[in-house]
């Protein structure tokens, strides 16, 4: 089959593989339909992220028609049409069983749960195309891929239903719920969302629909903002403006009640500590970028919740503890636990109360993979989203 391949940094191809094929009898193989390059993609095609070896096929979003399935599978059979959730759970170890399923125990091979318990404490779950430290898995940038645990994640889609109406559940829609639904937002709420990337905007979406009085977005990129604009939100260019003295007027000097930082480790800016932030993870002194993590500490009103769903890699210093500790804050962060709301969000998506379409950009062959993370590292005002088809 053809599958698009990392061979390095920056360096994507479209190469021959041999075909997926079951290994237990809880796996399934999907013929992919549509599959999409996600921001946290461009950590791997940057070079950021470790344990990535060059032929690993990359992809964690996407969906297509069950083709092989062992009988006993009591969830799936052929000719179904499924989303693959990005994260791989087994649906039955003590942290799945809590909804906990990005914290899954089993889905990481042993022979590789070393390297993110070494790096993080605990071993990290199975996620699919996102290198070994979290398993290894072939992605979804294919034409075909083997799906573990196929009895627990794959999400059934009704016949009728077009794969860009639904492609989103396997991770960025659930990751933008999932950082809205962690402000516990309330009647009156304002919050603040760093980043109108694909999981930015959704999580506008979503606090406008769990009932947050203002939405405040804040980019650079006239595009995005416009999106987030027509979402509802109001937006800041931090270009234009100083944040901090910004969101300060509109709330009336007491800062947003929640703060979503969904840039993570790659913030961009010519603010001093992201310019020293640049240079330390360019001579390997440092790892992560976190100028966005430090503002939204600084923006968020006292006693209030900054939600974390941008992907940080390791280790970063110069956090604000203080201000974390005086203003009594909380943090809520972590991989989406994407099966615990994948019903809610399909039957919100087909009752029209949430649009995913909105977001898509770029569709392309999947043979013009590689011009697809090219063009969305390049040009992130104009490739908002790309979608890829196999065939």
């Amino acid at each position: 089959m053809r599958a698009l391949v990392w061979h390095g940094r920056h360096d994507m191809r479209v190469d021959t593989v041999p075909d997926p094929v079951r290994i237990n009898p809880r796996d399934a193989i999907i013929k992919i339909t549509s599959t999409a390059i996600c921001g946290s993609d461009l950590h791997i095609y940057n070079g950021l992220i470790p344990s990535m070896k060059s032929g690993d096929i990359l992809g964690h979003e996407f969906m297509g028609e069950v083709v092989d399935v062992d009988a006993s599978n009591t969830k799936l059979k052929v000719g179904d049409r499924v989303v693959v959730p990005f994260v791989i759970a087994c649906g039955k170890c003590f942290f799945c069983e809590h909804d906990f399923f990005s914290a899954c125990d089993n889905s990481n091979p042993a022979e590789n749960m070393e390297i993110s318990d070494t790096a993080y404490g605990r071993p990290a779950a199975g996620l699919f195309g996102y290198s070994h430290m979290t398993g290894g898995y072939a992605g979804g940038q294919a034409e075909y891929a083997r799906v573990p645990f196929s009895d627990v994640g794959p999400i059934k889609v009704p016949e009728g239903v077009p794969d860009d109406q639904v492609l989103f559940l396997s991770d960025i829609l659930p990751t933008g719920w999932m950082a809205a639904e962690n402000c516990n937002i309330q009647p009156g709420d304002t919050v603040a969302v760093w980043g109108c990337g694909p999981v930015g905007l959704f999580a506008i979406q979503s606090a406008l629909v769990m009932g947050a009085e203002k939405v405040i977005a804040i980019d650079h990129y006239p595009n995005r903002l416009a999106l987030a604009r027509k979402l509802g939100a109001q937006t800041l260019n931090y270009k234009d403006v100083n944040v901090l003295e910004a969101l300060d007027e509109i709330t009336g000097g007491r800062g947003p009640d929640s703060c979503i930082d969904a840039v993570g480790m790659e913030a961009h800016g010519m603010t001093m500590d992201n310019v020293i932030d640049t240079v330390k993870t360019a001579t390997k002194l440092g790892t992560d970028r976190p100028h966005v993590f430090r503002e939204a500490v600084q923006a968020c009103r006292k006693a209030g919740t900054l939600s974390m769903p941008g992907v940080y890699g390791g280790f970063a210093d110069a956090i604000p503890l203080g201000a974390i500790m005086q203003k009594g804050l909380t943090i809520r962060t972590g991989q989406t636990h994407v099966q615990k709301y994948s019903q809610q969000l399909l039957a919100l998506i087909l009752e029209g109360k949430i649009d995913t379409t909105f977001l898509i950009s770029h569709r392309l062959s999947l043979g013009d993979g590689p011009d697809g993370y090219k063009g969305f590292k390049e040009k992130q005002d104009e490739f908002t989203k790309v979608v890829l088809k196999p065939s």
